[in-house]
């Protein structure tokens, strides 16, 4: 990974109690002013630094810190505290930042909801797997498994009263009409914004495509959305941005190497 990279996991000013949005986002400003990159170019990426030896676990923990870094600072710049914090995660990798997630903010004492959306019982991408797992026995984490409609739609009848949600649901790489129980889901997330719970997205909301902004259908319209170590140019578009809310680009230790040539 590069040297001059200051990693979330070993960064001191993410623990700033006093760090909100426009702090951060000035911390994190010389990664939002990189050149930005496709979807397809991240995942390749992505792909090449795990060929350099920067494994997938650890590009994982540090996503799910800087989600969790930004999570706190979005709080701090609300008067909604006292709720639980509600972590829709998908079976894939963008779950996984988000279990990831879920777990330094329950290590900071937060309470944490921790909903699986997926029909399987375990998430389907191995790291995502191990993260999931590790919540297991956090006394501030509830963990969930939502694999139906009615399910999820538990969830749905206190969401009024959380914090924050985190929607981890689903990364890039998804078009057209989302399946259930994602589809509920999303509208979950919808009805939360309507009573005013902030929404953070990992990575992109559920489903912006990182390279068009072309939208699912439905789509999370998030607050704030937290990309990884390099803007995306969906994000940048006219609907991907006014979905997106206010985009922070956080490093994860890709080294440049990786990057296309």
């Amino acid at each position: 990974m590069d040297t001059d990279e200051l990693l979330p996991t070993r960064d001191p000013v993410l623990r700033d109690p006093e760090l909100d949005l426009d702090a951060l986002e000035a911390h994190w400003a010389p990664y939002g002013r990189r050149a930005p990159m496709s979807g397809e170019q991240m995942r390749g990426a992505d792909a090449r630094a795990q060929r350099l030896g920067v494994s997938g676990d650890r590009l994982m923990e540090e996503a799910g810190s800087a989600v969790a870094a930004a999570a706190r600072a979005l709080l701090r710049s609300t008067d909604r505290s006292d709720g639980p914090i509600l972590v829709l995660g998908g079976p894939g990798n963008n779950g996984g930042d988000g279990w990831v997630a879920a777990r330094h903010l329950a290590d900071g004492e937060s309470r944490v909801l921790a909903v699986l959306v997926a029909s399987g019982q375990r998430p389907t991408a191995g790291d995502a797997a191990r993260d999931w797992e590790r919540l297991a026995g956090m006394t501030r984490v509830e963990r969930m498994h939502a694999a139906t409609v009615r399910d999820v739609r538990i969830v749905m009848a206190g969401v009024e009263r959380a914090a924050l949600l985190i929607d981890a649901l689903l990364g890039t790489g998804v078009r057209g009409t989302l399946r259930e129980p994602i589809r509920t889901a999303v509208d979950l997330t919808l009805r939360a914004r309507e009573a005013a719970v902030p929404i953070l997205s990992v990575d992109t909301p559920t489903v912006v495509d990182l390279t068009s902004g072309v939208p699912s259908d439905p789509v999370v319209r998030a607050d704030v959305t937290v990309t990884f170590h390099r803007p995306k140019q969906g994000l940048r578009t006219r609907v991907g941005g006014a979905l997106a809310g206010r985009v922070l680009v956080a490093p994860i230790g890709i080294p440049s190497a990786a990057d296309p040539a």
